[in-house]
């Protein structure tokens, strides 16, 4: 195996890191759901032949951190052995190696001189994968199997093509197929690119060469993350977040985590979490070890290439039966956006102390969910997956930005004439929402306001958002953002507050509105200039 000089390493990096940007672009060009084309809730990501994470696309934190697991639980369940050039498998079991349903993974090997060299994975959100509410987020969910289709490791393309067999009975347990399908066809044409420009790479730069640029590169952000992780303050670090109202009773429930840096290691224990919930906000250990990366990386080592050598030294304990390591059978559709930024503000609450020039006020750490399903302009079936963005958090040295996605979810919003000309709806105004953001030395970011206006005679509507009950915090003295607000406003003026986690169904002449938290300032507003 030749080992590659640090200057061929670094071509060689950028040119891994590119392969798996690229997918993601092809995923939005080719998709049909706004979901994907506008909003881009997708993420890529390329693996060695062991599964270990080499290279990502500049995506989703919480898809990508979950994406480190994805082919090596994957791997358990399908050897290598079964594994044929042209092959994409689909699945998007939570138990192996996932966050939620609705994140669908495609997964081809790709193979260089008659052996397996590495993976290419496509993740995208469907709009809709079934279950028991259009959109498949049931807030009233007591077990996942009201969440939607569950997909094993399914083999739906071969060298030879399509399995139209296979790919029908995922379509008839869908909503919207024809949309579903396009997704579909767009992760295999992006797997496919991936294998295209991986080849190339080998062929111009040998197979062995490659091979060992993946191992040195897992090989390089370890030291450089035991580096980082030295450099913070040595000791034991105690924090703790809150879901707004998911615990008995209506009551918030708990995300606490106890942190110990020794060294060049860090271990992450969330064994003091609440037990696992009746409702959806459950979440797997895969998504809370992606909140760690993500927090690590933000906190400790931001230039560290991401990768599985990147997170060796990272050591994460969560507690069978609680709502971070549910029984299989619990729901977590909303865990995998809600919860897992609980873990990321425990985490950063926990550090407060040691390292406040390093972190920011509490933020819109919500993705702020506002589904909605009916028949489209053209009579097919049509779901508008709609996240916001909020108030950042403000920092030791400046305000945070307003109308922004903070920490593990990064979604575009999709625009006004998107949904104005795909869905029975129409925006009657965005804005930001002034005065929203918290006093501090510094304030925190604005939230924003979005009305939407129902055209067609029914559809349906999830709300599925925090920060509604427990608002964004101020650290150091800075005071609170305000709290998330959805208000229904009926055709006969009759008013209603939504709660953050329901189903229910709105008529033509209703009004949506969204009014999404701020962000919590940082330090005293005495000392504001």
């Amino acid at each position: 195996m030749v080992a590659p000089d640090p200057f061929q390493l670094e071509v060689l990096r950028h040119a891994l890191t590119a392969i798996a940007e690229e997918m993601s672009f092809v995923v939005m060009r080719a998709a049909r759901s706004p979901l994907l084309r506008e909003a881009g809730d997708l993420s890529s990501a390329l693996t060695d032949a062991r599964g270990q994470l080499v290279a990502q696309g500049r995506d989703i934190p919480v898809h990508l951190g979950v994406m480190s697991f994805t082919v090596g639980a994957f791997l358990q369940r399908v050897p290598a052995e079964r594994l044929r050039p042209g092959d994409v498998w689909f699945t998007n079991l939570p138990e192996m190696g996932g966050n939620h349903l609705p994140d669908v993974k495609a997964i081809r090997p790709i193979f260089a001189e008659g052996r397996l060299v590495a993976f290419a994975v496509s993740l995208a959100h469907w709009a809709d994968i079934g279950g028991g509410w259009p959109g498949s987020y049931l807030a009233s969910a007591t077990e996942s199997f009201q969440e939607g289709l569950r997909i094993p490791p399914l083999r739906v393309v071969t060298a030879d093509g399509v399995d139209e067999e296979k790919l029908a009975v995922i379509m008839h347990n869908v909503r919207g197929p024809m949309e579903r399908e396009g997704d579909l066809l767009a992760q295999v044409a992006a797997t496919r690119a991936a294998d295209q420009r991986l080849l190339a790479l080998c062929a111009a730069h040998g197979t062995a060469t490659i091979e060992a640029a993946m191992d040195a590169l897992h090989d390089r952000s370890e030291s450089a993350m035991r580096a980082a992780i030295a450099s913070l303050p040595q000791g034991v670090f105690e924090g703790e977040d809150f879901l707004d109202d998911d615990g008995p009773g209506g009551a918030p429930a708990a995300v606490r985590v106890r942190i110990t840096v020794e060294g060049e290691r860090a271990t992450f224990d969330f064994s003091a979490t609440d037990d696992a919930l009746a409702g959806p906000l459950n979440t797997t250990p895969y998504v809370t070890a992606a909140a760690v990366y993500y927090a690590m990386k933000a906190i400790a080592g931001p230039e560290i290439q991401p990768n599985g050598g990147c997170y060796r030294p990272l050591m994460i304990t969560t507690r069978p039966g609680s709502l971070l390591q549910p029984p299989p059978e619990k729901p977590l559709v909303g865990g995998n956006h809600e919860t897992s930024q609980r873990a990321v503000d425990a985490i950063f609450r926990a550090f407060e102390k040691a390292i406040p020039e390093r972190l920011s006020a509490g933020g819109s750490t919500t993705a702020g969910l506002l589904i909605f399903g009916g028949a489209g302009r053209d009579g097919a079936w049509k779901t508008l997956y709609e996240p916001h963005g909020g108030g950042e958090g403000a920092r030791f040295n400046r305000s945070g930005s307003a109308a922004t996605r903070v920490h593990l979810t990064n979604t575009n919003n999709t625009p006004a004439e998107v949904v104005e000309a795909e869905f029975p709806i129409r925006i009657g105004y965005q804005a930001l929402r002034r005065g929203s953001g918290g006093a501090g030395r510094f304030r925190g970011g604005d939230g924003i306001v979005r009305e939407y206006i129902l055209l067609a005679e029914e559809m349906s509507l999830t709300t599925m958002f925090e920060r509604r009950v427990i608002p964004p915090y101020g650290m150091a003295g800075g005071k609170p953002g305000a709290p998330f607000k959805c208000l229904l406003k009926r055709r006969d003026e009759s008013e209603e507050e939504l709660r953050g986690k329901a189903n229910l169904t709105v008529r033509k002449g209703d009004r949506v509105i969204l009014h999404t938290s701020g962000g919590g300032g940082y330090g005293d507003v005495a000392e504001r200039e």
